[in-house]
């Protein structure tokens, strides 16, 4: 009988003392993708993308996506141990990237290997895993790249870490650049226009401005002035100033609405977005796959970070191991408890779901 706990602790293991940076995923996608065929699973490549269909897929049935990331972001530099040693101390395995997501990753794949291993005739839809990359950079060679190679989805779980609680709704994500613009001159004279008095008063409002549309999963739009970068040197008047607004968006509020808002209530300040793709994203609660982990004692909720959901156009949810508040933290770990609790879970949902009703 085949221990899918074991092989998801001896991969994840693996892929921690493996380096994988968002966009340096390489070496990771070879050794899932090495793994995946070792275990008969019939692997497909794009980039660094690693997927499979499983063997008896039938147009005319619906279609389920397992989907998590490869890629991590990089260690922190208070780490008090090496982010790329796997290190078991009582029930937490640390490691860079375990809780993010390696424990969706290597568990939502031992989700598929029991799906193939039971008897194919009693498969009411399709399966496809897919491990992606560059996720926490949100890139464009990640599953924006191999989503359009897929056969039609009908709906997807995200093994992101939410306690195997189920994300029914998750915010956006638009990033802003603001400059503003002033003349140079020497402190001692007063000269000049100084960029950050410019700046101060449209800082001010952004500090302050409330949406008003407050989403029951997802709580208000928020938006936070994160970075700051003016000025050369102390007798100099700063002649520009570049700000970075992060903006997480509910479902009320469309990123391409809300940058428009913003320019609007700017006075002195000029802002421009980096993109507008990374919409909030949700499920409904009467879908199927939310309605039997309902049934199973699991709690919907809504979750404020952004996933590979955002680049979704069909309905997902996020469910796996971990916690987020672990996610791009020192000493990173997942407990060895959650990831047999994940393999449970899933064993529950996936044979039990109707995804035809």
């Amino acid at each position: 009988m085949k221990d899918y706990l074991h092989d998801a602790v001896a991969l994840l293991k693996e892929l921690i003392a493996t380096p994988r940076v968002s966009r340096q995923e390489t070496a990771a996608a070879d050794l899932l993708e090495q793994r995946m065929a070792e275990w008969g699973l019939q692997p497909r490549r794009e980039g660094n993308n690693v997927w499979a269909l499983c063997p008896d897929y039938d147009a005319g049935k619906p279609t389920l996506l397992l989907n998590a990331h490869i890629d991590t972001v990089k260690p922190v530099a208070t780490w008090t141990r090496n982010p790329h040693l796997p290190a078991v101390e009582g029930d937490r395995l640390y490691g860079l990237g375990s809780n993010d997501c390696g424990g969706g990753l290597v568990t939502l794949l031992m989700a598929y290997r029991r799906w193939l291993d039971e008897d194919a005739s009693c498969h009411p839809y399709n399966i496809i895993y897919v491990a992606s990359c560059e996720e926490e950079v949100s890139g464009k060679e990640g599953i924006v790249r191999v989503l359009p190679l897929l056969p039609p989805v009908s709906v997807a779980i995200v093994g992101e870490p939410t306690g195997m609680q189920p994300a029914v709704a998750e915010k956006g994500l638009m990033v802003i650049d603001g400059y503003a613009e002033g003349v140079s001159g020497h402190a001692a004279r007063n000269e000049g226009v100084n960029a950050i008095y410019e700046a101060l008063d449209d800082l001010l409002w952004l500090r302050d401005y409330r949406f008003t549309k407050v989403s029951p999963l997802l709580g208000p739009t928020k938006m936070t002035v994160t970075v700051v970068e003016s000025g050369t040197q102390h007798n100099v008047i700063p002649d520009r100033l570049h700000f970075v607004l992060d903006v997480r968006t509910n479902e009320y509020y469309q990123n391409e609405y809300v940058f428009a808002f913003l320019r609007k209530h700017m006075k002195k300040c000029r802002l421009e977005a980096r993109s507008f793709r990374l919409h909030s994203s949700s499920i409904a609660l009467d879908h199927p796959l939310v309605k039997r982990c309902v049934e199973l004692g699991l709690t919907p909720f809504g979750s404020p970070t952004l996933s590979d959901q955002a680049l979704m156009s069909f309905p997902s949810l996020k469910l796996g191991p971990g916690q987020s508040e672990r996610s791009h933290a020192a000493d990173e770990y997942i407990c060895l408890s959650e990831l047999r609790q994940a393999l449970d879970i899933y064993a529950s949902i996936l044979p039990t779901i109707n995804l035809t009703s």
